[in-house]
C-alpha cells in the first residue's frame, strides 16, 4: 500500500465509497472493495486499515473522520470489528490480498501472495480473541465446511496485547469412548 497516493472517501451509512475512478481502478486491482454503480465500497475493516495506515481522508459532509471515530461507528454494528480490523491489518501488513469470508463469524479468504484476480483464495482464516469459548463441535463443522470448500482453514488467535498468532487446521476427529468413559467412573 505504501506506492497508493492518498485516498478520498466519502462515508455513506457506515461504509467509506470513493468515486474517484483511477483510485477506485488502482484499489481494486490490490483487492480492495467491491464495486458498485462504477464506485468502490470499502468493507469496515478495510476503511479501518486505510485509516490506520494514513492512506484514506474519510469525511460526512465538511468533517473528517479518523480512525478512532470510524472504530466507533463500526463498534455500534459489530462486535467483533477490533477483532477482525486486528487480522486485517497483520495479514496486509505481511503482504497477503485479504477478502471479506463466507460468514464463519470473523472470517477472511486470504489470496496466495502473486495470486489474486488468477486464482481463488487458497486460505480461509477465522478468528478468535485469547480466552474466547469456542465449542469443539461448533469449531470441528467449520473446518469440515472450510475444507469441503478446497480451502485451508486456519485459525488466527489475538492475544491480549493484540498481537495474531496462526494456527493451521487439519481434520479434527472426536470419538466418543463409553467403554473407557464407563470403566473409569465405575458406572
Amino acid at each position: 500500500m505504501e506506492d497508493t497516493p492518498l485516498v478520498k472517501g466519502i462515508l455513506v451509512s457506515d461504509q467509506a465509497c470513493i468515486s474517484d475512478g483511477d483510485m477506485v481502478h488502482e484499489l481494486e486491482l490490490k483487492g480492495y472493495g467491491e464495486i458498485e454503480k462504477e464506485k468502490l465500497f470499502l468493507k469496515q475493516f478495510e476503511t479501518l486499515y486505510l485509516l490506520y495506515t494514513s492512506k484514506l481522508i474519510l469525511k460526512k459532509g465538511k468533517k473528517q473522520i479518523d480512525f478512532d471515530s470510524f472504530m466507533n461507528i463500526c463498534q455500534k454494528t459489530d462486535s467483533e470489528i477490533l477483532t477482525k480490523f486486528l487480522i486485517y491489518r497483520d495479514l496486509r501488513n505481511r503482504g497477503y490480498v485479504v477478502k471479506d469470508g463466507f460468514g464463519f463469524g470473523s472470517d477472511f479468504r486470504v489470496y496466495e501472495r502473486g495470486h489474486f484476480g488468477e486464482k481463488g483464495a487458497k486460505f480461509l482464516i477465522f478468528g478468535l480473541n485469547e480466552g474466547q469459548q469456542e465449542k469443539m463441535g461448533h469449531l470441528q463443522k467449520k473446518i469440515q465446511e472450510i475444507t469441503q470448500m478446497g480451502k485451508e482453514p486456519i485459525i488466527a488467535v489475538i492475544e491480549r496485547r493484540g498481537e495474531v498468532i496462526y494456527y493451521k487446521i487439519n481434520k479434527m476427529n472426536f470419538h466418543e469412548n463409553k467403554a473407557r468413559l464407563e470403566e473409569s467412573f465405575n458406572l
